[in-house]
């Protein structure tokens, strides 16, 4: 296998991914423009909020990741109806999970008003909280499906549902922020609701695909059977939750410089989030390659074949680099304008201006370990992934965060070098563990 050959099957695989999470991007981009210009006090908010949301969204998408490399070696293999059975007994598991979450989170509103934010965006804080708290089950339902999908090398289904969530929701905020067309003015509730509705129908949709197209029909036959799913089950656990526990740790990271960068202020903060979101071009779009790699990793490991797997990660840094480098030089040339279209705050866009070179070194970090994170989960051997999260993000990534940000004055703009450092670390542990992990 050659490394042009793997370059175009990553591309094909992700492309789609990255389309989708383009569309993800753009959910995010259109909340954040339409809210910033609603008023600072709802920006803030939305950042706050939206920050206490990513550890356990973040998981719930780790935990469903793990289904992929199961779903991929069983393809990978020739068996058709077994994914179908891993669907199922994942589908159990995250929905067991997603509820356990949002009884955390639900407690968790009660004490909004412990977390130092500005007294002003507190009201506004609950309201958005208790909308954004109906969409976690049916973000681990689409989740399920979506990683089945990927197991089996079908990332275009995926791609059209989130891309009809996006449709969705930039309406619902048009007609729900602005009260356009004769609907209320809700401002910061009624992107929320608009939220709501998207992930609903993206759910749904993805749903009566799986089990209306053909392409999945022995995959169905399998989900069908509900019977002795007990090891099953198991199994995406024991795959699952390593995944799961490394992405919440690495985001409880992200949620904990919110509130930090809340501590300097409601601009500073507002930055934060505007910064966060521009950002996401470069994170979804590495991911996006990282999913590819995870996905061909896993076929091979089906195969016992460790010089491929090898290959294909080695293809996905090369692609993943070449990303980061676009998006570092969007970042550098584009910076302000980016910043102007979300807010007409000039002390916001200031306070953001700030944040670009550690955000370009981010974006070389970011790519690096997402590659490589992916291909040691396509192995299916995850358990690495939870020491690599704990050295990075917590052994490395809280203490520096707290130093740059205060004990040495750098404020938001230290939380944001604190990432570049425990993104480096990251990937520095996590390619001596993919080089040295046997394939089983």
């Amino acid at each position: 296998m050659t490394y042009a050959k793997e370059y175009a099957t990553l591309a094909r695989l992700g492309a789609p991914v990255m389309l989708t999470q383009l569309g993800i991007i753009l959910v995010s981009f259109v909340d954040t423009m339409m809210v910033g210009a609603y008023g600072v006090d709802e920006l803030a908010a939305s950042a706050f909020v939206n920050s206490l949301f990513l550890v356990p969204v973040v998981m719930l998408i780790g935990l469903a990741g793990g289904i992929t490399p199961i779903v991929g070696a069983l393809f990978g293999a020739g068996d058709l109806r077994g994914p179908g059975r891993v669907a199922r007994a994942g589908l159990q598991v995250n929905i067991i999970v997603a509820a356990i979450f949002t009884l955390i989170l639900g407690v968790l509103y009660f004490f909004v008003d412990r977390f130092g934010q500005a007294e002003e965006i507190l009201p506004l804080v609950r309201g958005y909280y208790l909308i954004l708290l109906t969409t976690v089950i049916p973000m681990a339902v689409f989740n399920t499906f979506q990683q089945t999908a990927n197991g089996l090398t079908d990332t275009l289904t995926p791609m059209y549902m989130i891309l009809l969530g996006v449709g969705v929701n930039i309406i619902g905020n048009w007609l729900l922020i602005y009260g356009n067309c004769g609907f209320p003015e809700l401002g910061l509730n009624g992107a929320g609701i608009a939220t709501v509705i998207a992930r609903l129908t993206s759910m749904t949709g993805i749903i009566v695909i799986f089990f209306r197209r053909r392409r999945y029909r022995e995959a169905c036959s399998g989900f069908a059977e509900a019977r002795h799913l007990g090891k099953t089950r198991r199994q995406v656990w024991v795959t699952s939750y390593p995944v799961m526990i490394q992405s919440g740790v690495e985001c409880s990271l992200w949620s904990l410089g919110a509130v930090v960068c809340g501590w300097f202020g409601k601009i500073q903060l507002a930055a934060y989030q505007i910064v966060n979101t521009i950002g996401q071009l470069g994170f979804m779009t590495y991911m996006s390659f990282g999913v590819a790699v995870s996905i061909r990793v896993a076929n091979f490991c089906g195969l016992h074949d460790k010089k491929s797997a090898g290959i294909s990660a080695r293809a996905g840094v090369h692609l993943n680099l070449v990303l980061a480098t676009v998006a570092s030089a969007i970042f550098l040339l584009g910076g302000r304008h980016l910043l102007g279209l979300f807010t007409p705050d000039q002390s916001v866009v200031t306070a953001g201006m700030a944040f670009m070179l550690p955000l370009v070194l981010y974006q070389y970090f970011d790519a690096l370990q997402l590659t490589l994170c992916n291909a040691i989960r396509g192995t299916s051997q995850v358990r690495p992934l939870l020491w690599i999260a704990l050295i990075s993000y917590v052994a490395v990534g809280v203490p520096a965060m707290l130093l740059l940000a205060r004990v040495l004055g750098l404020e938001s703009v230290g939380v944001y070098y604190s990432f570049d450092l425990s993104l480096l670390s990251a990937s520095l542990i996590a390619y001596r563990v993919f080089t040295r992990l046997p394939l089983k």
